[in-house]
């Protein structure tokens, strides 16, 4: 019995209308898809891409990527939602897609919706549910593991696209405009006087479960890291619930809007925090970025920039953490 062939390499033409599916609601997730995006635009450069996804702020994030057409926003419980179900599904199969992708190697919803579309490919990591509906189906073994790039290397592995690329950043497409009103925002926060001549750096001081670093951590870091940051002003990013978690020991900035927020942290000389959405926001808006990671691995999360850090707390002091913030400024 002969093994099966291996499916084709997927085409560099040809390929017009796309469809990623990536059903999640957290804001870090849906910003690591945006390489993808990046990635979809240089290798199809005239295609137009639908994105399927739970998020709240998909807009947000997509919304001005040239090559975006639809957003479909699914419900997180579909049996409470099912009009809104059978509308999505409606929007989805109205289109005959040339290429459908799954970039998760774990998300089952991700793979039901794939299964439902139309499309001549149908691309996604191998194994799971649904398996048997991918025309691509790429051993996930074989690709980063972080978890912006992995989606990456799953396209390049599809289209053959070997050797050392460079990998696309997160982007959410800022415009000039959006980045100079930022600045300006930053420059009234910040304030005047002495000790901002070379900048501002950003601290948010939030994150979910055990990522979130104690009180008692950062009233140890913030007096060690303040005298490494001479000529710099910092600006506290206060988080979604509108309250300072540094018991306002600086000057703040709060937006509900990811946009705005993410306009802010354009015009920061460095942002710090631990693992979470809002370090990833930054990454997207062109930010260095001193991530602070204390139970989540920087190999799969972290940020990658060419001036990104992922540092180590869990087994470095706070003060020595201070020091390694400091080496990643300018």
């Amino acid at each position: 019995m002969k093994p099966p062939q291996a499916p084709a390499l997927l085409p560099a033409s040809g390929i017009h209308r796309i469809l990623v599916c990536r059903v999640t609601k957290s804001l870090g997730n849906t910003l690591l898809v945006t390489p993808l995006i990046r990635e979809l635009q240089a290798l199809y450069p005239g295609a137009e891409i639908d994105v399927l996804t739970r998020s709240g702020v998909a807009g947000e994030v997509f919304g001005a990527l040239f090559p975006v057409r639809g957003i479909f926003r699914v419900p997180g419980r579909a049996f409470a939602h099912p009009l809104q179900v059978l509308g999505n599904l409606r929007r989805v199969r109205a289109t005959t897609y040339d290429l459908v992708i799954d970039p998760s190697p774990r998300s089952g919803t991700g793979r039901l919706w794939l299964s439902l579309a139309r499309a001549r490919f149908k691309l996604g990591f191998a194994g799971g549910s649904h398996a048997g509906q991918l025309t691509h189906a790429i051993a996930v073994e074989g690709c980063s593991a972080h978890f912006g790039k992995q989606s990456v290397d799953l396209l390049r592995a599809a289209t053959g696209r070997a050797g050392e690329l460079p990998w696309p950043p997160l982007d959410i497409g800022l415009g000039q405009r959006e980045r100079d009103a930022g600045r300006s925002a930053l420059a009234r926060i910040a304030g005047d006087g002495p000790g901002g001549e070379k900048g501002v750096v950003g601290i948010f001081a939030n994150a979910t479960g055990h990522k979130r670093h104690s009180s008692d951590w950062w009233n140890r870091f913030l007096p060690a890291l303040e005298p490494q940051l001479k000529g710099y002003r910092i600006v506290e990013i206060v988080p979604a619930f509108g309250r300072s978690l540094l018991d306002d020991r600086y000057r703040a900035f709060y937006a509900s809007d990811i946009r705005k927020l993410a306009s802010v942290l354009s015009g920061l000389a460095l942002y710090v925090s631990a693992d979470c959405g809002v370090m990833h926001l930054a990454c997207a808006a062109g930010t260095p970025v001193a991530g602070l990671f204390n139970v989540s691995d920087p190999a799969n999360w972290g940020p990658y920039g060419p001036r990104d850090a992922g540092i180590d707390t869990a087994g470095n002091s706070p003060e020595r953490v201070a020091e390694l913030v400091r080496g990643c400024l300018p």
